[in-house]
């Protein structure tokens, strides 16, 4: 007997950890941080609901925080199996976990130096070494070959879009094929490929993120062309909180072809954030990943100036002069694009761009929603800028394109999970499933045990 019990992203669209079980052995399909709302980041912090020693191998969808960013936690604990993930996912991932790791650090000692923690001594979740630690266990595995997990199951990766070596992954165990959709990219993106059909399944845990929506059929590099012409024509920045991976990367491709058609004339553009400097460098390093041939990478990637350390970060803020500044965190909940929100966002001129999903309990969630004032490094700050979103830009699958996708499997499985989203997220797609499908169709609750 296997059973599917999730450990996170159920219920949420955030945490992804998915376990399977049988005959004492144990595989873990992601291992992420919760992020958003307060109540689901202290799940982080909670003891592991079961031993990490006791789990055999780790499979890795996508480096992706929500779905990586517990990895160096579960080492730190005990862990000792195989990561086992794509090349690519493995190289980005080494760039997020130690990012991930510093960040930790730094949020202790500030709290300690401050003492906003309600601990004597605030200590890190984890630290750099670990996620280093957490690195050394990855195992690069091939797209579409078969490989050997412990305890006598089988995994085959197919790539997923999304982002840079983002894999669907199927997991087979007693001879029932259990296959974990991870996050899904979109058909017919400017630069991530589309994912890979699958014909055969017993069971489908399926991800929902906007499995209540269509995505905006727009031009993304129409669009972001004319918020950047209307902003700086009033002699404002356009600030994009950008997600490091993936976002930043689809970014300078469409900055790369406004600049190509001359949009936006002599507009500099600014890569504020040491992260996503190193992935876009990954880009050229992993073509088979994505659409963009080499020259088109490498002129896409030079769009840029790139700012790594902080005084320079400061100077690009001071200028008075109209730009496109490139700053993580995508969703405005740390890094240094908090400190351009805090400079622009009071000036009407300027304009504020977000280009992907925002969570529940994030700044960029309230900005998006109107908030007219956001609260950054215990201050209140107005946003007087013009808020202004990229919906067609986002990485993931609408509700159409996860009905595309699951379309390619031939026969119905016997159930399928709907996992990572926000609750009506995931019920509108159980229904449209069910609708178009006529499958049966769960949304499983945190800790809840399924028999396969």
């Amino acid at each position: 007997m296997i059973t599917l019990t999730s450990l996170g992203g159920a219920g949420t669209v955030t945490g992804s950890k998915h376990l399977l079980e049988s005959d004492g052995r144990r595989i873990l399909v992601d291992c992420g941080l919760f992020q958003g709302l307060k109540k689901l980041r202290e799940q982080n912090w909670d003891p592991f609901p079961i031993k990490p020693s006791s789990i055999d191998a780790v499979v890795l969808t996508h480096a992706h925080l929500d779905h990586s960013g517990y990895l160096p936690k579960l080492v730190k604990d005990g862990f000792r199996g195989p990561i086992l993930a794509s090349a690519a996912t493995r190289d980005v991932a080494e760039i997020i976990l130690r990012d991930s790791g510093h960040i930790q650090e730094k949020d202790a000692e500030n709290a300690n130096r401050y003492g906003y923690s309600k601990h004597k001594t605030a200590l890190p979740l984890y630290g750099v070494h670990d996620a280093e630690r957490a690195v050394e266990r990855f195992s690069s595995t091939a797209f579409r070959q078969e490989v050997r997990l412990p305890g006598g199951a089988s995994l085959m990766l197919r790539r997923a879009g999304h982002i840079l070596g983002a894999a669907t992954a199927e997991v087979t165990w007693n001879g029932t094929r259990i296959l974990f959709s991870g996050d899904l990219g979109r058909y017919g993106d400017a630069t991530m490929v589309d994912p890979e059909p699958v014909t055969e399944a017993d069971y489908v845990v399926v991800e929902s993120t906007y499995g209540d929506r269509l995505h905006d059929p727009q031009d993304p590099t129409q669009t972001l062309g004319d918020v950047i012409e209307r902003t700086t024509a009033r002699g404002g920045t356009i600030v994009i909180p950008t997600f490091a991976v993936g976002r930043a990367q689809s970014l300078l491709y469409h900055l790369w072809q406004l600049k190509e058609a001359g949009r936006i004339g002599l507009v500099p553009i600014y890569m504020d954030s040491p992260m996503a400097i190193n992935a876009t460098d990954l880009l050229c390093a992993h073509l088979e990943d994505h659409r963009m041939p080499r020259d088109v990478c490498e002129a896409a990637c030079g769009i840029a100036t790139y700012v790594r350390d902080v005084e320079a970060s400061k100077k690009i803020t001071a200028s008075p002069m109209p730009k496109v500044i490139l700053a993580a965190s995508g969703m405005a909940t740390g890094g240094r694009v908090l400190h351009h929100i805090k400079a622009f966002g009071p000036d009407r001129r300027n304009t504020i761009l977000f280009s992907g999903y925002q969570a529940a309990g994030t700044r960029g969630r309230s900005m998006v929603e109107g908030a007219r004032e956001v609260k950054i490094h215990g201050q209140w700050v107005p946003i007087n800028a013009e808020v202004a979103t990229l919906p067609m830009l986002s990485a993931h699958a609408d509700y159409e394109e996860i009905l595309r996708w699951l379309s390619g499997i031939k026969r119905p499985p016997r159930k399928t999970f709907i996992v990572h989203g926000e609750p009506h997220a995931s019920d509108a797609l159980r229904v449209r499933i069910q609708d178009r499908f006529g499958w049966d169709c769960v949304i499983p609750e945190m800790m809840e045990r399924h028999e396969l």
